[in-house]
């Protein structure tokens, strides 16, 4: 073996060992589950801040109970549902962001209990009380949710209807799951500042945070994802999912969004044929939309579901 070949391989070998060692620092960094610096309220919970009203409401509603089932990986997980005040067939299942938990989706769960439903917020793999030691982005989630999907309707009856709503990653965990094959009961979805795919929400952050190209970062991190958690990245596409939509969907995004780009809601937009609808919230930064302005966004939401929920 020649010197020259010899010298070839320790770089090739130098450079593949750089490169994993780079995809598995990212790997720690976005999929492993723990408290994430970066974040800075980019995501409900996320922030610190004096306890809302709706937190305290939701944390003290002596009615809510918990609810569990086992995924097909046979995880176990947990979600806390919510009955309506009086006796009802409308139910809501909530996506909560990434890093977030069923307890950071009080708001949320306030509007639609505010309104008559049922409220169910899981915990996501690897969030709160749910086992699981990877963010999966809303993918492997999206399975998760035709679960939840059969509880509610194992617990509440045949008949009920179901609205999905989600925000930040759980926006795009609802847009996920609406490509899937999805009961007659499931008759709209509400997603708020959902990315587009994950490889491109990922490629953003990277140029964002480190001022890095995607190439070759995600697709190693990518490959080590889909050792460690059983995905690519390039699956979790929401763009993909909503091509098979047949939900009728209220799209949000706040024009100020530089955490998932307002670029992004334009793109998810386009791409289902389904009934739909888009509203922009003038000002609101990532996952602000509602706090931005919050008689609008009740507004909008109630007049959509009351077309689609009888």
């Amino acid at each position: 073996m020649s010197r020259i070949v010899k010298f070839l391989i320790v770089i090739v070998s130098l450079i593949v060992i750089v490169l994993l060692s780079a995809g598995m620092y990212f790997y720690n960094y976005a999929v492993v589950p723990s408290k994430k610096d970066f974040l800075d309220g980019d995501t409900p919970g996320t922030d610190v801040e004096v306890e809302k009203p709706e937190e305290k409401w939701f944390k003290d509603s002596k009615n809510r109970s918990y609810w569990e089932i086992t995924s097909t990986d046979d995880l176990k997980l947990k979600a806390i549902y919510l009955p309506a005040e009086e006796k009802t067939d409308k139910n809501v299942i909530m996506a909560h962001g990434y890093m977030g938990t069923a307890e950071t989706m009080a708001s949320f769960a306030k509007i639609y209990h505010d309104l008559g439903y049922n409220v169910l917020v899981p915990d996501a793999r690897g969030h709160g009380e749910s086992e699981g030691d990877y963010i999966g982005f809303g993918w492997p989630e999206r399975k998760d949710y035709l679960q939840w999907i059969d509880k509610v309707l194992t617990e509440n009856g045949e008949d009920a209807q179901i609205t999905l709503y989600g925000i930040s990653m759980g926006g795009a965990t609802v847009m996920m799951t609406s490509g899937e094959k999805l009961p007659k009961n499931v008759k709209a979805i509400v997603e708020d500042c959902g990315y587009s795919t994950v490889n491109e929400e990922l490629a953003y952050q990277l140029k964002d945070m480190f001022n890095l190209p995607s190439f070759p970062l995600v697709p190693v991190t990518s490959l080590i994802t889909k050792i460690r958690a059983g995905y690519f990245f390039g699956e979790a596409s929401s763009v993909a999912q909503l091509k098979k939509n047949k939900v009728p969907m209220l799209f949000i995004h706040g024009d100020a969004d530089k955490f998932v780009p307002f670029k992004m809601l334009d793109e998810v937009y386009d791409a289902t044929n389904a009934p739909k609808e888009k509203y922009v919230v003038a000002g609101a930064q990532h996952a602000k939309a509602y706090s931005t302005d919050p008689k609008a966004y009740k507004e909008k939401v109630s007049n959509f579901l009351t077309k689609y929920v009888d």
